[in-house]
């Protein structure tokens, strides 16, 4: 499978930019790319004061090719580098060698499951 990882540092982000991209991602970016062409799915990752990061799965390697080029133009003004205030510090193709539906299945939701101090 066609992998892509976009990472950001939060290490010198100001404090309550995770809580701003959760927000985002539930009100805008979840949208977006549940309807881009040639995504079989995103995830967004994050540890607190160390990183975010956006992982994609591509159903070939010229979608994967395709939307990397056309990120990599914009991602210094990207949605997600003026809310952490940078640019991405990684922006790397791979490949996905498997993915396992576990019994509780996905969770398609852009609504998030984290306790309030996490805010």
């Amino acid at each position: 499978m066609y992998g892509l990882t976009v990472r950001w540092s939060l290490k010198d982000a100001p404090k309550g930019t995770l809580k701003a991209l959760r927000a985002y991602v539930e009100d805008e970016s979840h949208a977006k790319f549940a309807g881009l062409d040639g995504l079989r799915f995103k995830t967004w990752r994050a540890v607190k004061g160390e990183w975010f990061e956006g992982s994609y799965v591509f159903v070939s390697d010229e979608a994967r090719a395709d939307f990397q080029k056309s990120f990599e133009k914009i991602a210094k003004e990207s949605a997600g580098s003026k809310i952490i205030g940078s640019k991405p510090i990684l922006i790397e193709a791979c490949e996905v060698v498997a993915v396992v539906r576990g019994p509780a299945g996905f969770r398609s939701s852009s609504h998030f499951e984290h306790e309030r101090k996490d805010d």
